[in-house]
């Protein structure tokens, strides 16, 4: 085994000694045969060795070198060419440690039909025979307005007979109601020439590639030219035409029409994945709207999956831009093509526009997700706190606490446990206070928090991944004088403090306490919103029974022949200790006897 280990090293770094240092993709195979990995690279020798001659962090990383038994290059000529290739032999082998495209959603695309008078129809299937494909379009209300528009512009056909020469001049068609309807011309029949509809499908795939400009300029030109020659009806037809092309630039220009051909990409990460938004801009409209999620498999930076993605998508969209818009600088070399960073201006506007996608997309997905399996919710909000609080471990078991009492009398105290951050009503604890007179809630929470922590060492019962307290940094540092320098317990520690209108605004965390910005309206939010009213509302109903219940006992306790049973009957029967005085001593004796009815008359006065 040893000796095949080593024959194995010495295999692969007599092929690393001997790569080039020119661009090209790797490929590493395991001992089956099979691609586990794809690489693209500008210098293959230096890239490919980083593999071999250092440790690893990232314990993934770790395990794909475990993996590799042979070592496959391919050498291009530039970076573009490898950036190119990496993308489509991932496609092609999809290995086991590369990312992995999420595009599961089959989205539709405009066809113009390769006939010799074309249709024009939405479709899902693209079949190379000809046909042009406009799309994908990930929003559909904006293709649907495109076909709209195309459809009040030209009277194009939309049956699916076979209009060839032949079968026209033999005169095998009728005309169908579109033709009545006006719209349609008649192709079928000989009333409009192929040269006609070939011009109205030129300009069609104008509007389609977002050359709406073209399309206008050919249309106020031929507007003038019938106004010049007195044909005014025509002129106006054009007119409509005209306006319904600009009214269409109005609603989806969202730029200076003088940034034309331009591609803006944005991304957005979460541990798992990564979501990548494109638009691509002609005259200032946009006319490719598209985001995509890939699946990280080795930790991969944000930069090398942006790079992935840019060449996805301008492969995808056959895009031809001379620049692209960038949220941060890209190590990465293109053919005549400039990336910018914008910071202010039209241009930065645009790359707002796309990162507001990208993150509505991230929204969306989670949604979906989470739909699909509610359990995921619960583990993106203890991550988030584990995050926030840098934590070591994710808080699965939080526990929280709070005193109550009013001007000292009956001091209570309550601990509500939340487990995957959900509330566990069968844990949660109510707790008389025993060794504190008057109102310190120092005190109280000193002795609850020993109380509650001792007996669980003592039981060996599971103790929180989290202890949160009802108030500030004076009861976070009680808290932990008791769980750090008395029990000698390693359990983080945060305090949840209320505004002055008495909402949940703050986490607190470390010694000495730092303020955690939770933005309002976040699940984050309205789970520590969650814990905070839980705990409150469990120790102000503890205590308001408590207080409720000593009230009964100062005016029924001490009287002699009252036990807890002939108290429990008398509250039944009456609900209070008022209507126990107003009540007559027969309807008192009809519960409790004669005797005992009369102590109560004596002993309870108005």
């Amino acid at each position: 085994m040893e000796k095949e280990e080593i024959t194995t090293n010495d295999y692969l770094k007599g092929i690393v000694l001997n790569l080039p240092d020119s661009p090209g993709i790797y490929q590493y195979l395991n001992s089956e045969g099979t691609i586990i990995y794809v690489g693209k690279a500008k210098n293959l020798k230096r890239r490919v060795s980083s593999y071999f001659n250092r440790e690893h962090p990232n314990g993934k990383t770790r395990l794909l070198v475990s993996k590799i038994a042979d070592i496959r290059y391919i050498v291009v000529k530039t970076e573009e060419d490898a950036l190119l290739l990496e993308n489509n032999l991932i496609k092609k082998y999809k290995p086991r440690y590369n990312v992995l495209l999420k595009d599961d959603k089959t989205y539709p695309s405009i066809c113009v039909s390769n006939e010799y008078f074309p249709r024009i129809f939405k479709t899902r299937k693209i079949i190379r025979n000809g046909s042009s494909y406009y799309g994908p379009y990930s929003h559909m209300p904006s293709m649907l307005a495109v076909m709209d528009l195309i459809k009040k512009l030209y009277p194009i056909r939309t049956c699916k007979l076979n209009l060839s020469p032949e079968n026209i001049r033999a005169g095998k068609f009728n005309v169908c109601l579109e033709y009545h309807i006006k719209n349609c011309k008649g192709p079928c029949i000989g009333q409009q020439s192929h040269e006609e509809y070939m011009k109205n499908i030129g300009e069609i795939k104008d509007i389609l590639k977002g050359d709406t400009q073209i399309v206008s300029d050919l249309l106020m030109e031929e507007m003038q030219a019938l106004a010049a020659e007195m044909k005014f009806e025509e002129a106006q037809k054009i007119k409509e035409k005209y306006d319904l092309i600009e009214n269409y630039r109005s609603k989806s220009e969202v730029v200076n029409s003088i940034i034309h051909n331009v591609d803006v990409f944005s991304i957005e990460m979460e541990e798992n994945s990564a979501y990548i938004n494109y638009l691509h801009i002609t005259n200032g409209c946009i006319n490719q709207a598209f985001t995509f999620e890939y699946k990280k498999r080795l930790n991969e930076t944000k930069e090398e999956l942006l790079q992935l993605g840019i060449i996805e998508m301008r492969e995808r969209y056959k895009s031809t831009s001379r620049e692209i818009i960038v949220p941060f600088e890209v190590d990465m070399e293109m053919n005549n093509v400039t990336f910018t960073v914008p910071q202010r201006g039209e241009k930065k506007h645009l790359l707002d526009l796309s990162v507001m996608n990208v993150k509505q997309y991230k929204v969306d997905r989670l949604k979906q997700a989470e739909k699909l399996n509610p359990e995921q919710r619960s583990v993106r909000l203890m991550k988030e706190i584990q995050e926030q609080l840098h934590m070591k471990k994710m808080p699965n078991h939080i526990e929280c606490f709070d005193n109550s009492n009013i001007q000292g009398s009956d001091a209570v105290a309550a601990c509500v446990v939340f487990k995957k951050a959900k509330p566990s009503k069968k844990d949660y604890r109510k707790y008389i206070i025993k060794t504190v007179t008057g109102p310190d809630d120092y005190a109280s929470m000193k002795e609850v928090v020993r109380r509650r922590y001792s007996r669980a060492i003592e039981e060996g019962s599971p103790l929180p991944d989290l202890i949160i307290t009802d108030g500030g940094k004076g009861q976070m540092e009680v808290v932990r004088e008791v769980i750090e320098d008395e029990l000698h317990l390693d359990i983080p520690i945060a305090g949840l403090a209320k505004d002055r209108k008495h909402r949940t605004s703050e986490l607190l965390y470390s010694f000495p306490p730092l303020t955690i910005g939770v933005k309002q309206s976040t699940p984050l939010f309205h789970l520590l919103e969650n814990i905070q009213n839980e705990v409150h509302r469990f120790a102000i109903t503890f205590h308001r029974d408590k207080r409720s219940k000593s009230q009964v006992a100062s005016a029924l306790d001490n009287i002699k022949g009252i036990g807890e049973k002939r108290k429990t009957a008398l509250l039944k029967t009456f609900k209070s200790v008022s209507r126990i005085k107003q009540a007559s001593l027969e309807e008192i004796a009809a519960v409790v006897g004669e005797a005992a009815a009369k102590n109560i008359k004596e002993n309870l006065t108005e």
